[in-house]
C-alpha cells in the first residue's frame, strides 16, 4: 500500500474517532486496534512508521511469524502490541502467551481454563469476554443470558485478568442498525462491574470500519479497525 495513502487513511479515522467522541461527550480514551490479519510485515511495519501502535491477528498460525518480522522491521524502536481478536481454539490456547497482550476472543469456559494453564506462575492475561450479542449462529461468544454463570468460573481462574467485554455486531447496510446490539454490551459490562467487581470492566470492544462510530457513541473503548486503514483485502 502506498504511504501516503496509508498516512490519509489512518488520519481519517482518528478524525472519525474524535469527531464521534465529541458527538457523544466523552474525554476518555478510544484506542485503535489497526486489524493487520492478511496484511504483510511490510504494510504492518508502514503503519507503525505511521504511528500505529496496537494490531489485532485472527489466526495464531499467522501472528506469531509476523509478530517476529515487524518486530526485526522496526528495530531498535519499541516494539508494537499485539492483540488476539479471532476465534482462537482451546487447542492452540498456548500459542497466543509468546505474543499477545490481550485476549479479545474469549467465548467458552474451555478456552479461559485452558489459556489459565498455559500462563507461567506469578504471571496475569489480561482477556476480553465475547458475547454473541445479536445471537447469530456464525458467530462465537458467550449468549447474554449465559454470561454471568461464565464469569463467576472464569474469575476465580488464575493467570487470567477480565478487563471487560467484546461483540462483534451483525452486517448491516445502515450503521445505524447495530446500535442496539452495541448498547446491550454496555449495559452487559455494567451489570457485570456490579455483580462481579473484583474484575477490571474496563474495556468494550467492539465496532470495526463499518461501524465505530456508533460504537463509540455507545461506549467503545476499543475499535477494531481493518479496511477503512488497509483498504479492501
Amino acid at each position: 500500500m502506498a504511504e501516503q495513502s496509508l498516512r490519509d487513511n489512518i488520519a481519517r479515522v482518528y478524525e472519525r474517532i474524535d469527531a464521534a467522541k465529541r458527538r457523544a461527550g466523552r474525554t476518555d480514551t478510544v484506542t485503535l486496534v489497526a486489524v493487520s490479519k492478511t496484511q504483510g510485515a511490510d504494510n504492518v511495519a508502514a503503519a507503525y512508521r505511521e504511528g500505529l501502535r496496537i494490531f489485532g491477528e485472527n489466526r495464531v498460525e499467522e501472528a506469531g511469524p509476523k509478530a517476529a518480522a515487524v518486530a526485526a522491521l522496526v528495530a531498535p524502536s519499541p516494539l508494537p502490541q499485539w492483540h488476539m481478536i479471532g476465534h482462537l481454539q482451546s487447542r492452540k490456547a498456548a500459542a497466543v502467551l509468546p505474543w499477545a497482550a490481550l485476549v479479545h476472543s474469549v467465548d467458552s469456559a474451555k478456552l479461559a481454563s485452558r489459556l489459565s494453564r498455559a500462563v507461567p506462575p506469578g504471571q496475569q492475561l489480561p482477556v476480553l469476554l465475547e458475547v454473541n450479542v445479536s445471537d447469530e449462529a456464525s458467530k462465537d461468544g458467550f449468549a447474554p443470558e449465559a454470561l454471568a454463570a461464565a464469569v463467576e468460573t472464569i474469575v476465580e481462574l488464575p493467570g487470567l485478568r477480565i478487563e471487560g467485554l467484546m461483540t462483534m455486531a451483525p452486517l448491516a447496510e445502515d450503521p445505524e442498525e447495530t446500535r442496539p446490539v452495541f448498547r446491550q454490551l454496555r449495559l452487559l459490562r455494567d451489570e457485570m462491574a456490579r455483580r462481579y467487581p473484583a474484575a477490571s470492566w474496563r474495556h468494550l470492544s467492539m465496532g470495526m470500519s463499518d461501524d465505530f462510530e456508533i460504537a463509540i457513541e455507545e461506549g467503545a473503548t476499543l475499535v477494531r479497525i481493518g479496511r477503512a486503514i488497509f483498504g479492501a483485502r
